[in-house]
């Protein structure tokens, strides 16, 4: 890639820059390596309560499957839990296992939102995203203003207008 580009591989200070982009990306990419259940660890734990728990702000990085330039932003992430509940700290490494693949927003919004379902057989989950990606930013359009904003509803949160009203009102 740096010869395409013109570059002497030789010179000093890319001398190293093979190595240190493949450890880097090796690094961004470390969700392939990683599966639900260890992430969860077996941080599940007996329900006091049904009422709607939220982690919001968990910010994360990504790298876009088309581009592979970064895209970040913030998730948030609320539940009800029918007999369930999922240690806090597990909620962000769970954003952070599906962020850390090549991805586009929109399937990783519904995969955190599924594998929280499925993992807590929860009443219900939503998870929004709010993210800027590079890839418009600094190549194509150049909008360096713009974010996008996804989201996933399942179970309540779906079926229910009061329970994903409460939801948004409360990560706002």
């Amino acid at each position: 890639m740096l010869v395409s580009l013109g570059e002497d591989p030789d010179r000093q200070g890319l001398l190293k820059t093979p190595e240190r982009v493949e450890t880097s990306l090796r690094f961004l990419t470390r969700g392939y390596g990683q599966k639900l259940e260890d992430v969860v660890n077996g941080a599940l734990f007996d329900a006091v309560s049904d009422d709607m728990v939220i982690v919001r702000d968990i910010e994360f990085f990504s790298l876009c499957e088309h581009h592979m330039l970064p895209f970040f932003g913030k998730c948030h992430v609320g539940y009800i839990p029918q007999k369930k509940i999922l240690g806090l700290s597990k909620v962000a490494r769970i954003v952070d296992m599906f962020a850390r693949r090549l991805q586009i927003q929109e399937r990783m919004t519904s995969e955190i939102a599924s594998a929280l379902m499925d993992t807590l057989d929860a009443e219900g989950v939503g998870v929004v995203i709010e993210a800027q990606h590079l890839c418009m930013q600094m190549r194509g359009v150049e909008k360096q203003n713009s974010v996008t904003t996804t989201s996933s509803m399942q179970g309540s949160f779906r079926s229910s207008l009061a329970t994903r009203n409460e939801f948004t009102r409360l990560i706002r």
